[in-house]
């Protein structure tokens, strides 16, 4: 016996089947995304967690040690083991009559990484490993290190150089690498430059913070603005021209004080003295 449904039940039957289809779907998104959203955050933890062993091998074990335990160092992309998509690179800089001093961090990571490029650790593939030193030191020790920062950090001055020099690596993780630079003149307005990393990876970039009175108070340099015009307050180890004003000014105020108090006292003086030949 064949078996007729109404349209109207039909209808509901294949409204249900689509309902249940979509439910489905959604179920299925719903989980596809939560399973992401663990896989991202397994990912976070495992970088924070790399992120720190690499940075107290760099600072307590010896340079051999370091490199076993990166050994992904030993791959000939650096970039690929840095960060240049995380946090930027920062600097500070200052100016001293026409001195000026830069100081340029990075994380633990890229300095191994920068260092690698550069031949300041051994590749343990080809040979031996010293572990004598540690990386910091290794690091502290390489020419090419020093040619390199002074080639990516420059100051210029009305377009003519400035004399570099790396002044210290000394504690390199906390503070940095030092550079100074000696103008011809009082610095007013210097050129900087900055394109530290950007050679193993484009997406690398650096802030640059001012200390003291001087414009713009922050800059970023990327690959492709990696130089910047900086203007400072005219220096050179005195007072500053603000300060100097102020002083002037209140050095007036007082010598006008002075004189009004030095002419009412005379004239006291003079009314209240005896007229020659009066009696007392």
């Amino acid at each position: 016996m064949t078996t007729f449904q109404s349209p109207a039940r039909h209808r509901a039957v294949r409204s249900g089947a689509v309902g249940f289809r979509a439910a489905l779907l959604r179920a299925v998104r719903s989980l596809a995304a939560r399973y992401q959203a663990v896989r991202s955050s397994a990912a976070r933890f495992r970088t924070v967690r790399l992120r720190a062993a690499r940075l107290r091998a760099v600072r307590a074990l010896p340079a051999g040690a370091v490199l076993a335990c990166i050994g992904t160092l030993a791959a000939p992309a650096p970039a690929a083991v840095a960060h240049p998509f995380g946090p930027p690179s920062t600097a500070r800089i200052s100016a001293d009559g026409s001195r000026v001093s830069i100081a340029w961090r990075a994380t633990a990571d890229d300095w191994v990484a920068l260092g690698q490029s550069l031949g300041a650790f051994e590749d343990p593939e080809s040979g031996a490993v010293s572990t004598e030193l540690t990386g910091e030191q290794k690091l502290q020790r390489s020419p090419a290190v020093h040619t390199y920062l002074l080639r990516h950090i420059t100051v210029a001055q009305d377009g003519g150089a400035c004399k570099g020099e790396v002044a210290a690596l000394e504690r390199l993780l906390d503070e940095g690498a030092r550079l100074t630079f000696d103008c011809p003149a009082p610095l007013v307005e210097a050129d900087v430059t900055v394109s530290v990393l950007t050679d193993l990876n484009e997406a690398y970039r650096t802030v640059l913070t001012t200390d003291g009175a001087a414009t713009p108070r922050q800059t970023l340099f990327t690959a492709a603005d990696r130089t910047h015009h900086l203007r400072f307050n005219a220096s050179g180890g005195g007072v500053p021209g603000s300060v100097a004003a102020v002083a002037a000014g209140t050095a007036v105020a007082v010598l006008a004080v002075a004189a009004v108090l030095f002419v009412r006292r005379s004239r006291r003086r003079t009314a209240t003295a005896p007229v020659a030949g009066s009696r007392p």
